[in-house]
This record gives C-alpha cells, sequence and structure tokens, in this order.
C-alpha cells in the first residue's frame, strides 16, 4: 500500500504561538563536537538536521531562531565539520548535522566528520526526529537514500524538509512532490508528512517551528 506524503498544514493560531515564544525565547549555542565522547548529557529531546552539503541547514536553523549569525552559513560545502548543538530553552537541543555528499576537504578529514555523523544516528537515546533537508530543485538523491536508510534501521523516525522552494515556480513544485512521496515509499521511518520552506521569504518557518515545540 502507498503512503501519502501531504505537505504539513499551518500551524493552528494557538500552536502557532507556543511555537514563536518558544523560539522568541532563548536560543543559545552550546558546543561543537568532534567525537562522540564529547556529546552533552542525554538529558533532553534533540531534534537533528541532517542534509547534503549546502542544502541550506545553517540559513534554516537561522530562520527558525530568527537569529541570523547562530548557525554559520556558508557558500562552501562542507564547512560544518562538527555536529552543532544549540539548546531550545530548556525544551530541547537542536542539532546542526555535518552535511554529506559532498566537500571541498581532505578524504581522511571528510571520513571521519561522515562516521561521526552515522555513529551519532545510530546511537542517540534522546533523537526524537531528524529533519532531512532536501533542495527543492533536485529532490532525492542517491546520498539522500544512504542517510534515510540509517534512520531506518535505527528506528529514527525522520521528516522530509524542502528547502530553497522561493527558487521554483508555483507549478514547478508538484513533480518534486510526487518525487519525494514515491522515494520515501522505501523508508518506514519517514514521517508521513513534508514541510516546504523558504529560509530567504520564510515559508513555512512556522509550521516548522509548531511541529518541533510539539516534540518531547
Amino acid at each position: 500500500m502507498k503512503v501519502a506524503f501531504p505537505v504539513a498544514p499551518e500551524a493552528e493560531a494557538e500552536q502557532a504561538e507556543a511555537a514563536r515564544l518558544l523560539f522568541a525565547g532563548p536560543v543559545e549555542f552550546l558546543k561543537g563536537v568532534v567525537a562522540m565522547d564529547g556529546l552533552p548529557p542525554a538529558d533532553r529531546p534533540e531534534i537533528c538536521f541532517a542534509g547534503r552539503s549546502n542544502v541550506g541547514k545553517s540559513s534554516l536553523i537561522n530562520a527558525l531562531t530568527g537569529r541570523k549569525g547562530i548557525a554559520r552559513a556558508s557558500n562552501t560545502p562542507g564547512r560544518t565539520q562538527e555536529i552543532n548543538y544549540f539548546t531550545l530553552g530548556d525544551h530541547s537541543y537542536l542539532v546542526d548535522l555535518p552535511g554529506y555528499g559532498f566537500a571541498k576537504a581532505p578524504v581522511a578529514v571528510v571520513a571521519k566528520w561522515q562516521s561521526l555523523l552515522k555513529s551519532y544516528l545510530a546511537g542517540r537515546p534522546t533523537l526524537r526526529r531528524a529533519f532531512c533537508l532536501i533542495d527543492s530543485r533536485h529532490g532525492i538523491k542517491p546520498v539522500d537514500h544512504e542517510i534515510m536508510t540509517l534512520l531506518d534501521r535505527s528506528a529514527v523516525p525522520f521528516q522530509v524538509v524542502l528547502t530553497k522552494a522561493d527558487k521554483l515556480g508555483p507549478n514547478a513544485i508538484k513533480p518534486v512532490l510526487e518525487q519525494v512521496e514515491t522515494e520515501l515509499q522505501k523508508h518506514p521511518a519517514a514521517f508521513p508528512q513534508l514541510v516546504v520552506t523558504s529560509s530567504d521569504k520564510g515559508q513555512g518557518i512556522e509550521t516548522l517551528r509548531a511541529i518541533i515545540a510539539a516534540l518531547d
């Protein structure tokens, strides 16, 4: 049976306001982690963001938190070479994972942080949901399936967030949504709802905030 992956609806007013207040509160960079033994205590829920290099992870985190520079955005793919932890008040950790798929860095360095990424996804007990970021212009690619398969095996629910939707016309997103829905049939850990976002235009940001605020 085919699973439907509709676009997430806008949050109801009460949920949206609660989420706005949460993200308007303290959001701070906690630490960058380069090895599993450097992870902070597993004392609260974690929500992580994974995606190909240059998919717009840092820009999305900045848009969610309303803080332009809290996550380092770069035009150079692969700049984020560690797991970056942010505190969302006392509610949860927001976790910015290393970009995968391409990086202008030595092979040994790439291998090290890709190994760290996989170890984290497979072994963090407080990880409530992974948000897998997919560029709206390109859809799901083979390298995305590698991470999604790891999440399947680790029984970590993940939700696809389409980024850079403003780069497409209003009708151009439809075949991308169809492609994503088809590809996600292969992944039992995929949460059956998509979020379409634009960090530049603010599209989908309120919806994603509400989804995160409801996770505990």
